[in-house]
This record gives structure tokens, sequence and C-alpha cells, in this order.
């Protein structure tokens, strides 16, 4: 799957750019992340580790924004980073994203959900760099936003 057939089956749907859009996803992130490092100190490991995922996929989300892309699918959002930002974002980092896309889905809608501080810890530094980088791409291309 790329991203023609994901906006062909309107995974992905061409929008309008909206600066507003970018800034608000990228609030929620920083906001996430900052809750995430909250719920880690207090012990809540798989709670924590949602939270990263959520933070990493509204950072994500305000590139699809500053590219004029409205995602239906969290899939989606992993398909259209690799294939235009692979060359942006240190491919570990994607990998990260996925793999994280893929254990939020088992924490809600299957039946593991143990985290290990260890794991934990390592998603917290990888959500931060995610979005330290996202918040690179996002300021160093203001002018197409």
């Amino acid at each position: 799957m790329n991203v023609d057939e994901l906006i062909e089956k309107r995974e992905l749907r061409k929008i309008e750019i909206c600066k507003e859009k970018v800034l608000k996803s990228i609030e929620i992130a920083e906001i996430k992340f900052d809750e995430a490092k909250r719920l880690f100190s207090a012990g809540f490991f798989g709670t924590a580790f949602l939270t990263i995922y959520t933070s990493m996929f509204h950072a994500a989300r305000a590139l699809l924004y500053k590219d004029g892309i409205q995602e239906k699918s969290h899939f989606s959002v992993y398909i259209y980073l690799n294939e235009r930002y692979s060359k942006k974002i240190p491919k570990s980092l994607l990998n990260s994203f996925n793999e994280f896309r893929n254990a939020r889905h088992e924490i809600l809608y299957g039946f593991e959900g143990n985290y290990k501080r260890e794991e934990v810890e390592s998603a917290i530094l990888d959500g931060e760099d995610f979005l330290e980088e996202v918040k690179k791409l996002i300021e160093n291309e203001t002018t197409s936003v």
C-alpha cells in the first residue's frame, strides 16, 4: 500500500492547508508527552505507553496537516510518514512509531498490555526524539504553511 492508493481509497484525503491545525496538533503532542512522563513517574506504565504513542500520533498529524492531508486511520499515517518523510525523520523513529501503533492496538483491543519500566522509559525517549524531529521540520518549513 502506498500514499496514492490510500488517497484513492480515501484513507488519506487532500484538504486545505491549515496552519492552526498544524500548531494545535503540536500543542496536543506536547501536552500528551508531558502527561506520559507524569504517568510513567506514577508507575502507570501501560497508560504512559499509550500516551506516548498518542503524542507521536498528534505530532505526525501536524506533518500531514502541513502538507494538506487528513488521515482516516493510524496505519495510513505511518504509510504517509514512511513514504514522504523517510529521508527527513530517522528510520529508527519511524519504526518506533509503527511498533507503538501496533502495540497500541494490542493494548486497546487485545489481551496484552503489561509493560515494564525499561520498555516505557525507552518509548518516552523515542517519543521525545520523534516530537523534536517533527517540530524541527515544521519550523524549517513554515514558509510552506
